[in-house]
């Protein structure tokens, strides 16, 4: 791109944006909805250091020579030991000086003994990643013995940790057919064709190889004044790839049979599978990097057909593709419509796509408040969660650099470490930001990346798990003033059917929540299994119904809150 045209970009997207901040600034005095008076109910401490979760994410050289040194990794939330308390899995990645690897890091399993610490498993449990750089984790029963499976992706072999429900693990990825050299992002378990097994779809990034790595220079010229790593444009995209079960623990590749061809070789970062029709099947989106985003409309019969474009999904809403990096499901403005939040480089806006039924979407991250507070911001893993329990979906975001360079140009108003993000949801859908109000946990300044969701300490709300390049990971414990709330912990007899795809609505009076059960989310992260519901002051449920992914439903009616209660498959 010229110099003349960069400053035209530039300065179209500085005018958006200030006209975009003015336009919430208006919005917000008009319907009286103060940050302020949002905010001050929510408090998040970060508790990492003495919870024990202590180990430091590697991340290449400190220059950032390679995209692949900044790319950073995930974090999942599981229960490995079946024990009623979340564990926690961090993937890890390597050390580099210059063209030599200096440390191989190895994952984390920490073991979550129920007073609000962890012990740190790894050895015990075997799933230090195999010496391979990570990037990923996806969690899910893949081989449905009732016990929960990590899938590691990988700059390399992916790894496929098979629980032996005896506190240890073992990597069956090779006889399992999934190990896919390559750059592998973000990864999810769904049942593609309706045969009640899981099946496994794996993004890829850039098609590069180790010595490509090991010997890259910064040789992008950013903004005229310095070298950063070059990428991804000028380098080839990565395929994606789709993997069949044959229903005995083992894999076909079937990305080509199945329609999931990336004809684009977009860089794929996360994805994400949701029933976006609302048509009974799991649909897949993938948001890439610097491309259009994809949308894979399940047909029914184990087949997809692409349909970003025509859906509204693919683009922001002036028809420019963005640089997509984490994704995040959920109904933000209460329609029951499932919508989907994308978080993008600096110099752009994350991007929420409203739901509009039948597979269809609006961007509305100018008139929602999502996209104009984040303009500045490079922003990675994302969800769509209740953090105070008033029945509405707030918007958390992990932010940082990739480039540490920003640093020695300080008047350009960028850092290479920043603050992640809290946008409270006003209860139709309009956002405000929360985070300088919600405690120390908010105050805490890393290069972020994965983002994981779940109550690990059990006492009804949401917890935050972030991943930090070159630092230990961040948790946020919740101890926000928060509402009632009612948790489900769904299940299914072993070999009967997958958990994942499941879909809950529960009404509360005249409102209806939903919540699904997924495995790979956010920036290649895994959340909480358990579906968690807020109900502001409520202190009965009217109706709770689940529909299993066989399509057959359980409901239960006048149901207390402030309960984890369990609903078996019938």
């Amino acid at each position: 791109m010229s110099g003349a045209a960069f400053l035209t970009v530039y300065f179209r997207r500085f005018q958006l944006a200030s006209l975009a901040l003015a336009l919430c600034s208006v919005i917000g005095v008009a319907s009286g909805y103060a940050a302020e008076d949002a905010a001050s109910h929510f408090y998040f401490v970060d508790v990492a250091r003495e919870a024990g979760i202590s180990r430091v994410v590697l991340a290449g050289r400190p220059a950032k020579d390679h995209l692949l040194d900044s790319a950073g990794t995930g974090a999942a939330w599981l229960d490995y030991n079946r024990d009623g308390y979340l564990d926690a899995y961090i993937v890890n990645s390597w050390t580099m000086e210059g063209s030599k690897i200096t440390e191989r890091g190895k994952n984390a399993l920490y073991r979550n003994r129920g007073d609000g610490t962890f012990d740190d498993v790894t050895d015990a449990a075997g799933v230090g990643g195999e010496g391979h750089w990570g990037a990923g984790v996806a969690a899910a029963d893949f081989d449905q013995d009732g016990w929960v499976d990590i899938l590691v992706t990988n700059f390399g072999p992916n790894v496929l940790y098979r629980n032996l429900a005896n506190g240890r693990f073992e990597n069956v990825a090779p006889a399992a057919g999934i190990e896919q050299p390559g750059w592998n992002t973000g990864a999810v378990f769904l049942d593609a064709d309706g045969d009640r097994d899981l099946d496994l779809f794996i993004a890829g990034y850039i098609d590069q190889g180790v010595e490509a790595v090991l010997n890259a220079k910064p040789s992008l010229d950013w903004k005229g004044i310095d070298k950063v790593a070059m990428g991804p444009f000028g380098l080839p995209g990565a395929p994606d790839h789709f993997f069949l079960s044959n229903g005995d623990g083992t894999f076909v590749e079937a990305t080509a049979k199945s329609g999931l061809t990336d004809l684009a070789l977009g860089f794929g970062f996360a994805a994400r599978a949701a029933d976006f029709d609302d048509d009974g099947d799991l649909d897949i989106y993938v948001a890439n990097d610097s491309d259009a985003n994809y949308l894979y409309r399940n047909e029914g019969n184990g087949t997809f057909k692409e349909t970003g474009l025509w859906s509204g999904a693919a683009l922001d809403a002036n028809g420019a593709a963005q640089a997509g990096m984490g994704v995040a499901v959920g109904d933000a403005d209460g329609d029951g419509i499932l919508d989907i939040i994308v978080t993008n480089f600096s110099e752009d806006f994350p991007t929420l796509y409203k739901g509009l039924g039948e597979g269809y979407f609006e961007d509305v991250s100018e008139k929602t408040g999502v996209g104009p507070p984040m303009f500045d911001y490079l922003s990675w893993g994302t969800t769509l969660s209740d953090l105070d329990n008033d029945s509405d979906l707030d918007i958390v975001i992990s932010n940082g650099h990739i480039y540490p360079q920003v640093d020695d140009h300080a008047h350009l108003g960028f850092t290479y470490r920043e603050l992640n993000t809290l946008l409270e949801n006003d209860g139709s859908g309009r956002f405000q930001m929360a985070g300088h109000l919600a405690g120390p946990g908010f105050a805490v300044q890393e290069s972020s990346r994965g983002l994981a969701v779940g109550d690990y300490d059990n006492d009804g709300d949401l917890d935050l798990l972030f991943t930090n390049l070159e630092a230990p990971p961040t948790l946020l414990r919740n101890d926000s003033k928060a509402g009632a709330w009612l948790t489900l912990i769904c299940e299914v007899e072993p070999g009967t059917g997958p958990l994942i795809g499941t879909q809950a609505r529960i009404t509360v009076g005249s409102k209806q929540m939903y919540r699904d059960i997924a495995s790979g989310d956010s920036y290649v992260s895994s959340h909480d299994p358990r579906l968690h519901f807020g109900l502001g002051d409520a202190t009965l449920v009217d109706k709770v119904e689940v529909r299993w992914p066989d399509g057959t439903r359980t409901t239960l009616e006048q149901v207390e809150a402030n309960q984890f209660i369990r609903i078996k498959k019938p």
